[in-house]
């Protein structure tokens, strides 16, 4: 009996070290995966799924462009497709009031040979392109903007600006006050890279904010933390978009190759919501850049000036 109660206790005693070393192996290898876990979401390189407090912020963000409205905003994409012989850089230069769902601004089209300006206003509907783009005070026009020109074409020659020339959004927005409305030449969108960025613009500003819980459905992607001139942003890829929709989509984005599923979208978004930059894949190679560059501005912007000389000529007809 004492020798079989001395193997009991032995046995026992392994069995009681064996719990123990499991219940200690369990336990670091618990914590090792908590650490991995924390690594892989806060803070190195790389996608992952947004958070709760992120899917509120993307969803504030639209809300948070309409209470800055008017502001001011600065679209840049390279001129011609990729791989194209067409080389240089559109930047647009622009005042856009959510309110009223309507930007004026100044175009920039510029390659190794020449540089294009010109006065462009847009709304919901079209575009509309000033065929003087030169300040009020002025004159002689330094170039101009057609339909073909917005497809990636440089348009005509120009020097650098001489004094007076409109190259400022707050500039543009006197100039087209101020401008004869015959002066200008109306055209709906077309499937121009261009046109596309311009119509991005004005989706960017909701008078609500959107449904977080939809939102995160969609997929949206935390890819890093940036700084922007001394501001920190979370870098989001947006919802992305349903596959049978996405074909169909008239959206500004429409048409460019979402990678591996992602969103042509990229949002640049701060701890309060602000929206500082929205990239946009147009097509493979081709991508437009949006920066909200200031908020409320003084600068009003003009009524639609095509309006104007709709209502001009209507004044004249009923004259006759």
């Amino acid at each position: 009996m004492g020798n079989f109660l001395r193997i009991l206790r032995e046995r026992v005693g392994n069995t009681t070290r064996a719990r123990a070393v499991a219940l200690v192996a369990t336990a670091v290898a618990a914590v090792l995966g908590a650490v991995v876990l924390l690594v892989s979401w806060g803070g190195e390189p790389g996608p992952r799924p947004v958070s709760e407090d992120e899917a509120q912020r993307m969803a504030l963000a639209r809300l948070r462009t309409y209470e800055a409205s008017p502001s001011e905003v600065r679209v840049r994409l390279p001129l011609g497709a990729a791989g194209s012989s067409s080389s240089g850089t559109v930047t647009v230069r622009a005042v856009v009031d959510h309110r009223v769902h309507r930007a004026v601004g100044v175009y920039e089209a510029a390659d190794a040979e020449r540089t294009v300006r010109g006065l462009v206003a847009w709304d919901p509907k079209g575009i509309a392109v000033a065929r003087k783009p030169q300040s009020p005070t002025t004159s002689g026009a330094p170039g101009d903007l057609d339909s073909a020109a917005t497809d990636g074409a440089p348009g005509r020659a120009s020097r650098q600006p001489a004094p007076g020339v409109v190259t400022t959004a707050a500039q543009a927005v006197r100039a087209a006050g101020a401008l004869p409305p015959d002066e200008w030449t109306r055209r709906p969108y077309t499937n121009a890279a261009l046109d596309r960025a311009l119509r991005l613009v004005l989706s960017m500003a909701a008078d609500r904010p959107d449904n977080a819980q939809l939102l995160a459905r969609s997929h949206p992607l935390w890819l890093r933390d940036e700084s922007l001139d001394g501001h920190g942003y979370s870098v989001f890829s947006g919802p992305r978009p349903h596959p049978a929709a996405s074909h169909a989509s008239t959206s500004p984005a429409a048409g460019a190759t979402a990678a591996a599923g992602r969103s042509p979208l990229t949002y640049w978004i701060d701890k309060d919501g602000r929206m500082r930059r929205v990239t946009a894949r147009l097509a493979p190679g081709q991508e437009a850049t949006v920066d909200l560059v200031a908020e409320r501005v003084h600068a009003k912007v003009p009524g639609a000036p095509w309006e104007k000389a709709k209502e001009a000529q209507g004044a004249k007809g009923q004259r006759r």
